[in-house]
């Protein structure tokens, strides 16, 4: 499970929901979403969280 800062509610570790994982331009990755209450969220993620996510089914990969 991904979690990520919401930046609105000011909380922390808050699970992501329909996660998609792109890779920036200079190679990092970077995961999008929202809490489920309508509130984005973007965290930036290792290689190693972010291949193993898409391998679990929790994120989808748009690259």
């Amino acid at each position: 499970m991904l979690t990520a800062y919401c930046m609105k509610t000011k909380e922390k570790n808050v699970p992501m929901q329909d996660a998609v994982i792109t890779k920036t331009s200079r190679g990092g990755y970077m995961a999008q979403g929202h809490d489920g209450k309508g509130n984005k969220m973007t965290t930036m993620l290792g290689e190693a969280t972010a291949l193993e996510a898409v391998k679990n089914g929790v994120a989808k990969k748009s690259w």
